[in-house]
């Protein structure tokens, strides 16, 4: 590329002609999309590179598209792109609506490949968007059209995010929440855990050991509360905390504090069930889903569905189970042999709720029997164990899902048998 080669021009102030007069039948156009800007560089046939055009985002999208559509007209044009979340999406509508074909590159391909583009290990939008057209004349891109999800599809996609923002919240009052009782009342959470429903509705009402150690009846109010499950002496032993504690004197705006924090607690598990109900109401409703839940549970399923979508669309399980960020990775070099692990590709979200599913997968045999093989020989160490199991949960989905055959827990694990005396990695064998 020579000098000055990414000074980047308004696409409104494009002259086509001398593009047009060009003879290649296949031209690959790599987008750089920003939040303000999408900066376009047009790759022909010997690396032949056009200047960038700056696009406004989303005021000049009508013209990109009008562009590229008349650049398009006798010869093959391949328009591709990163996933930039939700900014690129009008841009790709733009361009499914004038017809032209739109890609997917890998930000990670394009990100390494930066330094072997030109020799310079700098990234900016013009180069960005270089590489990525650079990389898809090189077969490195995929299809990627704009298929807009039916109303059920939109429905889960807004329950999985409802339910992922209430259990974030409820973590941060959580959080809020010990750290205000660890200074005004450190008995409490010695005696009854954060996340007791009677602690909770003691704070709501109370708002501090105050008010619970001034209140005659309170012990039994306690008792009741906990329905069967506090028993008497627990109760009036928090009472007897409450007039005794060695916390810090709360004044009126701390008691409020607490109160409304653990508000916020019960409001936030109050939508987290209801969202979970709900969810569990729409698996019922969709074949797939409902297969899949076989495996891991209706609520996981969908979140699973709404992340990685249909695992219909995926040509294997490997590539299903690489989607989650659990293909394996190595750094080795001569004698020295690293340690096989995930590469945590992917959303974080899959691999939490596919955690959660293999800690209640490992309860049952015959996987239990193996799990606790596993940590023996680990020394107790259990995280590479449960990560094999997730491992293999993830090819049954795909079984489930993906090819729709029923789901047998023993043919899952045929080496995960109370009997079986094979050794089988955890997490980095070649069957996992």
């Amino acid at each position: 590329m020579k000098s000055k080669a990414y000074r980047a021009i308004a696409v409104n102030q494009i002259h086509l002609d001398r593009l047009l007069q060009r003879q290649e039948a296949l031209v690959h156009a790599g987008l750089d999309v920003g939040k303000d800007y999408i900066l376009c560089v047009l790759r022909w046939a010997g690396h032949d590179f056009e200047r960038p055009w700056r696009c406004r985002n989303p005021a000049d999208l009508a013209c990109l598209a009008q562009t590229l559509q008349r650049l398009a007209q006798g010869r093959r044009l391949v328009v591709a792109l990163e996933p930039t979340g939700t900014y690129g999406d009008a841009l790709r509508q733009a361009l499914q609506r004038a017809g032209l074909m739109v890609h997917r590159v890998s930000p990670k391909a394009a990100a390494d490949y930066a330094e072997i583009f030109d020799g310079v290990p700098s990234q900016h939008d013009g180069k960005d968007a270089a590489v990525v057209a650079e990389l898809a004349a090189q077969g490195r891109s995929w299809p990627w059209p704009l298929v807009l999800p039916s109303e059920t599809e939109q429905e889960l996609a807004y329950q999985v995010e409802w339910l992922e923002g209430q259990r974030r919240q409820t973590q941060l009052w959580y959080g809020r929440l010990e750290a205000l009782l660890s200074r005004h009342w450190p008995e409490a959470t010695a005696l009854l855990p954060l996340t007791s429903g009677v602690l909770r509705r003691c704070l709501v009402r109370y708002g501090g050991p105050r008010g619970l150690a001034e209140d005659g009846r309170a012990a039994e109010r306690l008792f009741r509360w906990g329905k069967g499950l506090l028993s008497r002496d627990k109760a009036e032993a928090l009472v007897a905390s409450a007039r005794q504690t060695a916390g810090v004197l709360s004044g009126r705006w701390d008691e409020e504090r607490l109160r409304r924090y653990a508000q916020q607690v019960q409001d936030a598990l109050q939508q987290h069930r209801q969202a979970r109900r709900r969810l569990r109401q729409l698996a019922s409703t969709q074949p797939i889903i409902q297969a899949m839940g076989m495996v891991v549970g209706p609520v996981t399923a969908c979140v699973l569905w709404v992340e990685l979508g249909n695992p219909q669309d995926y040509h294997c399980g490997a590539a299903y189970r690489k989607a989650m960020g659990l293909n394996l990775k190595e750094r080795s070099s001569g004698r020295w042999q690293g340690q096989l692990k995930i590469s945590k590709r992917g959303s974080s979200v899959v691999r939490r709720w596919l955690y959660l599913a293999a800690l209640r997968g490992v309860r049952q045999e015959p996987v239990r029997s193996w799990y606790v093989r596993q940590k023996t020989q680990r020394r107790g160490v259990a995280k590479p164990a449960l990560v094999g199991v997730m491992r293999k949960l993830a090819l049954a989905l795909y079984r489930v899902g993906g090819r729709g055959e029923p789901f047998d827990r023993a043919q899952l694990f045929p080496s995960l048998t109370a009997g079986s005396t094979a050794s089988v990695d955890a997490g980095v064998g070649k069957k996992s």
